[in-house]
């Protein structure tokens, strides 16, 4: 009696064919609900119509059916996936747009709310950004405009501020800074080239005074031009002379033989650590953010103190 070789395959019976028919579709059966029932239910009433639709369908796909009406029957399952989508995608536009619409009436609601345009190039660039708002990521970045926008000095446009114009040349201290006029500054300076010893001039600029006072007026100037003036006197040396030198500048002294690298490194850091402020406005505070910006000078390319005023 001949050996069959392993590579001859038995014939297939009818019964086994029938046998991984019915495995098949079983398997597609459970496959078919699984889907269902890990789909998220966005459109409740679609949703609860295919869980039906789909089990009804199942159930035929179980029974023993001609190849042709399970092909249709397959067909009939993906249009009920299709269908589900489409609605699920409708409701998903619609609740995007109504959120939409909902935050774009409370921004302006909160411009009005804190005395802003809500007409300004600004304000309008901010708004518009709304509708184009989709992930996590760009509405958290929304976020950030928003906080920026609605502290003044932030990003609104007005970050370099425009100085208000009066010089302080006194020696007195008679100003809102609490500090010595411009005029004490000058014979500081005086007195270092004097005695031919090295130091620096640091002149602080304040942005965005302008903007605060049109908005809050000449008080949250004052109480601005004080808090960062106390933030300054805090992070220099105590042996450092700083002076009022005009509504919108501070002048620093510093008799210091650092290299002029290291002192702008050392001014960088300070003017990073500057913070958002509150101020008092009528009975309500604001914060505020009052960028700086400094210009160093070594005191031995002065020919004379008078050089100050050209800075």
């Amino acid at each position: 009696m001949g050996l069959r070789s392993k590579s001859e395959k038995e014939p297939r019976t009818a019964e086994s064919l029938q046998s991984d028919t019915g495995s098949t579709d079983r398997s597609l059966s459970l496959l078919v609900e699984g889907v269902v029932r890990h789909l998220p239910e966005i459109h409740p009433e679609a949703y609860q119509e295919l869980r039906a639709n789909l089990e009804r369908l199942s159930l035929q796909l179980r029974g023993s059916l001609p190849e042709n009406d399970k092909v249709d029957l397959i067909r009939s399952i993906l249009r009920e996936f299709e269908s589900y989508r489409t609605q699920a995608d409708g409701v998903l536009r619609e609740r995007l747009a109504a959120w939409r619409g909902l935050t774009t009436a409370l921004v302006r609601d909160l411009f009005k709310s804190r005395a802003l345009d809500a007409g300004s190039d600004g304000a309008l660039k901010l708004v518009r950004r709304i509708a184009s708002l989709l992930t996590a990521e760009e509405i958290q970045g929304f976020h950030v405009l928003l906080a920026d926008y609605l502290r003044v000095g932030g990003a609104n446009g007005h970050t370099d501020g425009v100085a208000l114009g009066n010089a302080d040349r006194s020696v007195a201290n008679d100003n809102a800074s609490g500090l010595r006029g411009g005029g004490a500054a000058t014979e500081h300076v005086k007195q270092i080239l004097e005695k031919g010893s090295g130091g620096y001039v640091v002149l602080f600029r304040l942005g965005a005074l302008d903007m605060i006072g049109k908005r809050f007026g000449w008080e949250a100037v004052q109480d601005s031009l004080m808090a960062v003036s106390a933030f300054l006197t805090h992070s220099l040396r105590s042996d450092d002379g700083i002076y009022h030198w005009s509504d919108s500048s501070l002048m620093a002294v510093l008799n210091t033989p650092a290299s002029e690298p290291i002192l702008t490194a050392a001014m960088q850091r300070i003017v990073d650590n500057n913070r958002d402020i509150t101020i008092q406005i009528g009975d309500r505070p604001v914060m505020l953010r009052v960028p700086l910006h400094f210009q160093i000078t070594p005191i031995q390319r002065l020919s004379g103190p008078e050089d100050l005023n050209r800075l």
